[in-house]
């Protein structure tokens, strides 16, 4: 398991930061994808864009970039009248059984 997996089965999203050429180093892994420098990990900024949306039958899944970099399919826990590309939305769970697992909700602000 990796750091990664194993804040996402505690319920944590973490992502890993180069601190010697300063970027997010996605997919996450311990070490820098552009410098190869060892990386540290921190929380995410929970708020997002939703990028695009499908709906089948009751369930909305969507794609959110988080962080200008990081996009992530999950569910949408939204009204589907209620719903638009570009709006504002938040991570609001977030587990690892057999994969990630992202759940998005609206958010107050916008994006």
């Amino acid at each position: 398991m990796t750091m990664f997996e194993n804040e996402l089965k505690k319920g944590n999203f973490v992502i890993s930061d180069c601190s010697s050429c300063k970027t997010i180093v996605w997919p996450p892994s311990d070490y820098c994808n552009n410098c190869l420098a060892h990386v540290t990990w921190r929380k995410i900024d929970p708020v997002g864009k939703l990028i695009e949306f499908s709906k089948k039958e009751e369930m909305i899944f969507g794609i959110v970039e988080l962080e200008g970099k990081i996009r992530l399919i999950g569910t949408l826990k939204i009204n589907s009248s209620d719903i638009s590309e570009g709006q504002c939305v938040k991570l609001h769970s977030c587990s690892y059984d057999n994969g990630p697992q992202f759940t998005f909700v609206p958010c107050n602000g916008s994006y």
